[in-house]
């Protein structure tokens, strides 16, 4: 199931056979269901069997550890967890395990393993495989309305934990066409897809938009410059997607030329997507120059799923730009009292259209406060020219954006300050050439304690996800802060400028 080259018919059955098999366990409609998985066949149809049986799809970041996988499963009130067994490197089911025991609400727990000995290594946890075994392929799906509950997509926005954005089937639907008109994609494209499914980026834009436009799929687990363009090459692939650092990895591959058919990838290769981040124009141009292929930036949101804003193939490209809102989407640059700024100006940017989420799950305060009237408040900072074209200038929010994956920091200093060393900490992003930003903990010592900055890096890295961690700790003696005790980011990047 893994490994393997499936029709569109196999796929519909295999869905269908996940879809049979969650209701015969107690599936209701509206249920929440977390979905663990690498890019890998298992995802789609587990995704799609959960839609088929009127569920909820809660997909998981990978790379979370125990303690976040509990947490999104208490938030979200799963029901169900599917699980990829994962690898050495990368046990997703044993740490799944770990979280699943100490949450009650969530019923059971499938391991979508290459084998079902995988499921008896785990205390007998069921495997997918017995999950489908005798459920009808030929089942349709459960009828759910357009404005039910389809996807929730966790994002934490500015601070705190993470929150389920809740994305309904007209999010969905719409962001599919939009996406397939925007792309021109027809059934004869080939998709390379390594952009984690489990984000809002590769699995609706890529794997929704591609497979409502019955394109082919190539599902790559793990990003390798070298593997992407053997693939581009075998399987002629004319789209593809990716955050900036993986177009900087495409062009430091080694010898590319004499170890791959450029000119044979560039004659397939029609389209490229970037997001994620701004990516650096000379990348686009020296990308365009070699592959002979445009890129295309948008801009857009999990809470706006995601698509709102993009480049298109029939208007002139300006550099910078992220392009103009999609149809039926409505964008304003405001002042902070939600006044529109005039043209040119800086403001934040707040978006109006049918890919609205329809709020936070349980979480009616922050739905409040970042939709009104509407309009949800994106906490970015852009301006738009007189065409229309929308520019990304910067963040309200102190969100760190690491090789294309959101880092919230007080999730991180929350963490941190378990720490027995630690009195005080401050996570910030530091300018990076690959990964745009690194993460840094700007760390004040308990008194009298010493704090080295190397153990502090590996007793986070046990505790947080892989592109979360801090790679960088510097020592304070004390932090900038406020007459009431607040931390001032700004000027504590002030000084690390004056430091670096």
């Amino acid at each position: 199931m893994n490994r393997a080259r499936l029709t569109y018919a196999q796929l519909d059955a295999a869905a269908s056979q996940v879809a049979s098999g969650l209701i015969a366990n107690g599936l209701q409609p509206g249920d929440r269901v977390a979905l663990s998985c690498p890019n890998l066949p298992c995802f789609p149809i587990a995704y799609y069997g959960i839609l088929k049986a009127g569920g909820v799809v809660v997909p998981l970041n990978v790379l979370l550890r125990s303690r976040e996988i509990e947490y999104h499963l208490q938030d979200s009130s799963a029901k169900f967890l599917l699980c990829f067994e994962g690898t050495v490197e990368l046990p997703l089911a044993q740490l799944a395990k770990e979280a699943f025991v100490q949450v009650e609400s969530c019923e059971q727990m499938f391991i979508m393993a290459a084998a079902d000995q995988a499921a008896m290594e785990l205390d007998g946890f069921p495997t997918l495989t017995s999950l489908m075994a005798g459920q009808s392929a030929g089942f349709d799906y459960v009828q759910r309305e357009d404005s039910d509950i389809a996807l929730l997509i966790y994002t934490s926005g500015t601070t705190g934990y993470p929150k389920g954005a809740m994305l309904t089937h007209t999010n969905i639907a719409m962001n599919a066409m939009m996406g397939q008109a925007l792309l021109s994609m027809s059934n004869e494209d080939v998709i390379l897809v390594t952009l984690p499914l489990f984000h809002c980026f590769g699995q609706i834009v890529q794997m929704v938009v591609g497979l409502a436009a019955a394109a082919t799929l190539v599902l790559v687990p793990r990003f390798d410059p070298e593997q992407v363009l053997a693939l581009m090459e075998k399987e002629e692939v004319t789209s593809f997607a990716g955050v900036p650092t993986m177009y900087i990895g495409l062009l430091s591959v080694q010898d590319a030329d004499e170890k791959f058919d450029l000119k044979a990838i560039a004659s397939k290769l029609r389209i490229n997507i970037s997001g994620g981040a701004a990516i650096p124009v000379e990348v686009i141009r020296r990308f365009e120059e070699k592959y002979q292929s445009p890129i295309l930036e948008g801009y857009g949101l999990s809470e706006t799923s995601p698509i709102a804003c993009f480049n298109s193939l029939e208007r002139e490209r300006i550099p910078g730009s992220v392009g103009q809102p999609v149809a039926g989407i409505d964008i304003r640059i405001v002042d902070e009292n939600g006044k529109v700024v005039p043209t040119g100006e800086e403001g934040e940017i707040i978006i109006r259209g049918h890919n609205i989420m329809a709020g936070y799950f349980n979480n009616t305060e922050k739905t409040a406060e970042t939709i009104r009237d509407g309009w949800f408040y994106s906490g970015d900072i852009g301006r738009m020219d007189e065409s229309g074209n929308l520019y990304i200038v910067d963040r309200v929010k102190d969100m760190i954006i690491r090789g294309g994956y959101n880092v919230y920091p007080r999730e991180l200093e929350e963490v941190l300050m378990t720490h027995p060393h630690i009195a005080s900490v401050a996570v910030v992003g530091l300018p990076h050439d690959v990964h745009g930003e690194e993460v840094m903990a700007c760390i004040v010592p308990h008194h009298g304690m010493e704090a080295c900055t190397g153990e502090i890096t590996e007793w986070a890295k046990e505790r947080i996800a892989a592109h979360k961690y801090p790679r960088v700790v510097q020592l304070f003696d004390e932090l900038p802060m406020t007459a009431t005790g607040k931390i001032l980011k700004r000027e504590l990047r002030e000084q690390l400028k004056e430091m670096v």
